[in-house]
């Protein structure tokens, strides 16, 4: 029977909780997550579903981490007579691209332990839906090519564009940032094109925020589309 693999069907989950300690607030964790469904394709849907999980756990067992260092921040605060602000702990995916075989999705990490702001970190996975195989980065090109010169040089020239528009935005040795932290695993897929991703501080100061370059398929000479192979 042939494979119904050309989209998947998501439902997002939600998982809430408020950690106390002596009748306080001390955490407040929320996690947001897809469950895959698709037709005819158990072993797809299991190993996506399951990479997920994989991810909520940890992150679940992560938050145990923060109620202890919470607690203790608690007391700290009642010792020295300070202000003790509750922390907290997002985990939320984000779907953008679930179409012709292949899901592209983000998830962002959002912490606050009680500083000047919380930080965010992104992570994200590209999957083949028939395989259930994860995609890197080397799958949208020929063997050989040199993509992260190609990435880089329309990365530089689409943030020297966004400067003109909004000077200040990037740290004055962006280009040079741009070429040191690019991350082969921070993209995922939208319907205009291959996005790449910088982490809070990696090329940009924090109300920048993380710093997006979308890559039109055009561009790369790469288009979505189904495909039994990886």
């Amino acid at each position: 029977m042939k494979k119904n693999c050309y989209s998947a069907n998501t439902s997002m989950q939600e998982y809430v909780r408020k950690f106390q300690y002596n009748n306080i607030d001390v955490l407040t964790l929320s996690i947001k997550y897809p469950i895959i469904s698709m037709k005819n394709n158990q072993k797809g849907e299991w190993l996506i579903n399951n990479h997920i999980a994989m991810n909520v756990d940890n992150y679940m067992r992560y938050a145990a981490h923060l109620y202890d260092q919470a607690v203790k921040f608690y007391h700290d605060s009642q010792e020295n007579n300070f202000p003790f602000h509750s922390y907290e702990a997002y985990m939320e995916y984000t779907i953008t691209y679930n179409a012709n075989c292949i899901l592209s999705l983000y998830v962002d990490k959002y912490e606050f332990t009680g500083g000047a702001h919380g930080s965010t970190v992104r992570s994200s996975d590209s999957w083949n839906l028939c395989s259930g195989m994860n995609l890197t980065i080397s799958d949208y090109f020929e063997p050989g090519s040199d993509y992260r010169l190609m990435l880089t040089e329309e990365i530089i020239r689409q943030a020297e564009y966004n400067l003109q528009q909004n000077p200040g935005i990037y740290f004055e040795d962006y280009q040079g940032l741009i070429i040191k932290n690019l991350n082969q695993n921070s993209y995922y897929l939208t319907p205009l094109g291959l996005t790449i991703y910088y982490q809070q501080y990696d090329i940009a100061p924090y109300s920048t925020g993380i710093v997006e370059f979308t890559i039109p398929y055009s561009t790369i000479g790469w288009y979505p589309r189904c495909s039994n192979k990886k």
